[in-house]
């Protein structure tokens, strides 16, 4: 139990009456009336479907003795309620600090973006491993405290699961987090209350309109993460980007530019671009990385960038770096040595990420190598998306399978149809579509010839396919594996 005064100068409180705060003491906290226990703050937070204030009455009947909400509204007496004028954010205010404000015992570095996210927060949190330094995760793949494995259900979790993660991290004595922050969670003011040492910009492109709207208000909700950085904080802007610098206007933290095509404070040059791997003039040092593709290059870059500006020396950071591995289904490679035909397994799921892996792919092909891709969009997401993807898979590769990648409420068939508009009538005769996502993979592969590229993109790390609410076990890349066995040699 918390004394409920002690917790409430983070919040801007527009009225509070019922009971005294001083004489209040409080349990938990939760925007979910169904978690609700005795003792327990009951913050009404408005979504997208469902209005938390409507919950209220249920809420007080489970043990509620404090709720927050935006509504004048009359409660019991017994009742302290808090009026504001953003539940949402004052959700994530009262969990930092019923935690104990976690964030201001770490030195969190927020990293936010279309693509790259996990990638650089993955490879930050190694990188500061190995440089001694023990650190969390919180990243799309899997959160970690430490060298503990915590799952992960969404990219950013909400402001009590991250506050009550960030507060386990304190008391495991990690010193650093690396976190991917979405454009959801800067939005929904999940991060609210916390402090970052540094913020990080990758790039934005075409993705979440469906719940954005328009790409100017995609934008503006990445450019609400760099508006909460203090003065104290770093923001380290890919320039590569067109849109990098608009993140930080009128940003009260220092500035700081990473760039691999023109002037910044770090650069990197690509001198190799194989399949075994990068080799980068990086900071004026000959660079060699086992991470595969040219866009690797912005995040190898990033990671040195941050560790430099976490105050770590140029040549530990780059021997750190130099040792680390890709990402679990990052440009995720897999072979069929008999056969000689090469599987990639990656989570690209928007057209320029999908354009950028298969580019890069495309450039390392010999002259008798063919490329095959299996594409899917996900069901319940932007649809804008869905006929640009076919129709970068479709130029860029020797042959299209369209599939289902995670339809969960739609039919996977319209999915598809949607899809399909994006082909030419010339594209369309080297593109099948196959409902069944293990199907697919398995066609692709009994087309390949020897010395041929396989390429299954859109799902990557998840180990589920989700259908009608339902998440089935899937594994892109157990399903290859499998099939590569397959194989006759």
């Amino acid at each position: 139990m918390i004394a409920l005064h002690t917790i409430l100068s983070a919040v801007d409180i527009v009225q509070m009456y019922g009971k005294d705060a001083h004489a209040v003491q409080v349990s938990g906290i939760t925007a979910d009336s169904r978690q609700v226990a005795q003792g327990s703050i009951f913050v009404a937070v408005r979504g997208t479907t469902v209005d938390g204030h409507t919950f209220i009455p249920k809420a007080i009947d489970s043990g509620a003795t404090v709720i927050v909400g935006e509504d004048e509204m009359q409660l019991p007496e017994h009742i302290t309620y808090i009026r504001v004028q953003h539940a949402g954010l004052a959700l994530a205010q009262l969990a930092h600090a019923f935690y104990g404000n976690p964030s201001h015992q770490l030195k969190l570095v927020g990293i936010t973006g279309t693509n790259g996210k996990t990638t650089t927060a993955t490879l930050c949190y190694h990188v500061l491993n190995g440089l001694g330094e023990k650190t969390g995760l919180i990243s799309t793949v899997e959160n970690r405290i430490g060298d503990t494995i915590v799952p992960s259900t969404h990219t950013t979790p909400d402001p009590v699961q991250l506050n009550a993660l960030l507060a386990r991290m304190v008391e495991a004595g990690c010193t650093h987090v690396c976190m991917e922050v979405s454009s959801h969670a800067a939005h929904q003011h999940r991060i609210g209350g916390l402090r970052f040492a540094g913020g990080v910009f990758t790039n934005i492109t075409h993705d979440h309109l469906d719940y954005h709207k328009t790409f100017d208000q995609y934008i503006a909700a990445k450019k609400m993460f760099f508006d909460m950085l203090p003065k104290s904080a770093f923001a380290l802007i890919n320039t590569d980007d067109r849109r990098g610098m608009v993140m930080v206007q009128n940003c009260k933290a220092q500035t700081y530019t990473y760039s691999v095509k023109g002037s910044a404070d770090f650069t990197a040059r690509i001198r190799e671009n194989a399949i075994t791997g990068l080799v980068l003039n990086l900071d004026g040092a000959e660079f060699h990385s086992l991470l595969l593709g040219e866009f690797n290059a912005w995040n190898v870059l990033c990671v040195y960038a941050i560790g430099r500006l976490l105050g770590f020396d140029k040549e530990s950071v780059l021997t750190i770096l130099s040792a680390q591995q890709p990402v679990e289904g990052r440009f995720d490679v897999l072979y069929a040595t008999g056969q000689k035909i090469t599987g990639i397994v990656d989570y690209a799921h928007t057209p320029d990420a999908v354009e950028k892996l298969l580019s890069t792919v495309k450039s390392m092909l010999g002259k008798n190598q063919h490329m095959l891709t299996v594409v899917g969009c996900g069901g319940d997401r932007d649809k804008t998306k869905r006929p640009l993807m076919a129709a970068v898979a479709a130029k860029l590769s020797d042959k299209v399978v369209l599939t289902s990648d995670n339809p969960r409420s739609e039919e996977p068939e319209s999915i598809i149809r949607e899809m399909e508009a994006g082909l030419t009538d010339e594209s369309k005769s080297n593109c099948l579509s196959i409902t069944d996502r293990r199907e697919a993979i398995r066609t692709a592969v009994m087309l390949a010839k020897t010395g041929d590229v396989i390429c299954v993109v859109g799902k990557g790390h998840e180990k589920y396919q989700e259908i009608k609410g339902v998440k089935h076990p899937f594994d892109d890349k157990a399903v290859l594996r499998d099939t590569f066995k397959t194989l006759v040699h």
